[in-house]
């Protein structure tokens, strides 16, 4: 690629968008108010608003390695911490996808050097589920599923943050769990069961206040 390009592109876009709307970016200047924090994957392949078919302004968007919310991770905390309690966004999305890269690097033995930390995450849900990723014999079918699993954890994680349990217990927010489908472009909800794993963690996890 020619990055000489991009302020090509850059100048295009803009006539486009003024075209459309002479005040697209006055408005755009004015502030955010978006309704969704999207937690995805850091993949050049995966775009969170094309994908989802949104405008700037309507996303308030985080990726890193694998859609990881470990605890420690002060970045993703930051983000949950201002995008709910600030931004007072009404779905957290945490958004994964087949092929990733990130899912499968944790998978192999190889010495990955500052990545091992990172990636002894994505293990941890693997040690979690290896009673039913084991039964799988097919290795795409294995890594498609841990991508579905790592989801599912990382939603935990969210619902594990004192900003999302005071939302919730507000009622003003959802979490939902997607997987990208990058070899047919579907978006997919793994209609995970939120109440029951709220049910099950919030007697370790919960906020004093609940008591």
């Amino acid at each position: 690629m020619d990055i000489s390009k991009i302020f090509e592109n850059n100048k295009a876009w803009i006539a486009k968008r003024l075209s459309d709307d002479e005040n697209y970016f006055s408005n755009l200047g004015k502030g955010q108010n978006p309704q969704i924090l999207y937690i995805g994957c850091s993949d050049s392949r995966v775009s969170a608003e094309d994908l989802m078919g949104v405008e700037p302004g309507d996303v308030f968007v985080h990726r890193n390695i694998a859609n990881m919310v470990p605890n420690t991770d002060l970045n993703v905390m930051s983000v949950i911490n201002y995008a709910v309690s600030h931004l007072e966004v009404k779905h957290v999305v945490v958004c994964g996808h087949y092929s990733c890269g990130g899912v499968k690097a944790a998978m192999q033995s190889k010495d990955l050097g500052i990545l091992n930390p990172w990636l002894r995450n994505i293990r941890d849900v693997y040690r979690l589920h290896h009673t039913e990723l084991d039964l799988i014999e097919d290795q795409d079918k294995k890594y498609d599923r841990l991508v579905e699993l790592n989801v599912q954890e990382q939603c935990v994680n969210v619902l594990k943050t004192s900003d999302v349990q005071k939302a919730v217990l507000e009622k003003r927010i959802t979490v939902h769990g997607w997987v990208w489908d990058i070899h047919t472009g579907e978006l997919k909800d793994l209609k995970i069961d939120f109440d029951k794993i709220l049910k099950d963690i919030r007697e370790i996890y919960r906020l004093s206040s609940e008591d």
